[in-house]
């Protein structure tokens, strides 16, 4: 199933979700930590944590993690969607979306660039591709300019490291 994580309902074709399956193979709970155990299953559903859709032809393509989604103005939102469509865009080398503060909307979406060598990387120019290629909630509100992301040793972007100045002295992280 791909559920929306939100509500638990089942999402139509194509459409973004978590991935909630049940097999004779799914595992029955984490070793000792039944806390865990029940946050992980929804009426013998396992929920990944795995975000993605499936096709008209039941082709699964996995896109995210549930965790990583931002919530904005109540819609939910998948960086990698949004990251995909940033890197399109001309110098840009690398790209990270994350979710930051919003006084009215709770997150709102961000864009951390890498550019390419020697080029430069207009942020309003780069915030009016994206709205040409995705929903408007979807597109970043700002956009900031970095030499190289945050990486841990396996070179995984550090999302938690990119997002803790914006969060910092906050009593939730979302």
């Amino acid at each position: 199933r791909v559920v929306d994580p939100a509500d638990g309902q089942d999402v139509a074709v194509r459409e973004t979700g978590e991935f909630w399956i049940r097999s004779a193979q799914t595992m029955i709970g984490y070793w000792n930590r039944p806390e865990d155990t029940e946050k992980a299953f929804v009426d013998g559903w396992y929920c990944t944590g795995d975000a993605g859709y499936v096709d008209a032809d039941g082709y699964v393509f996995i896109s995210d993690r549930v965790k990583d989604m931002i919530v904005s103005g109540g819609e939910n939102i998948y960086p990698a969607e949004v990251e995909r469509v940033v890197i399109d865009y001309p110098g840009v080398a690398e790209a990270c979306v994350i979710g930051v503060p919003d006084p009215v909307y709770g997150e709102a979406v961000k864009a951390v660039v890498v550019p390419q060598p020697y080029a430069t990387v207009d942020g309003d120019a780069l915030i009016a591709f994206t709205r040409e290629r995705l929903a408007r909630y979807k597109c970043p509100k700002s956009v900031d300019l970095a030499e190289a992301l945050p990486r841990n040793a396996t070179g995984k972007v550090l999302k938690r490291d990119l997002r803790a100045p914006y969060w910092a002295g906050r009593e939730r992280a979302v």
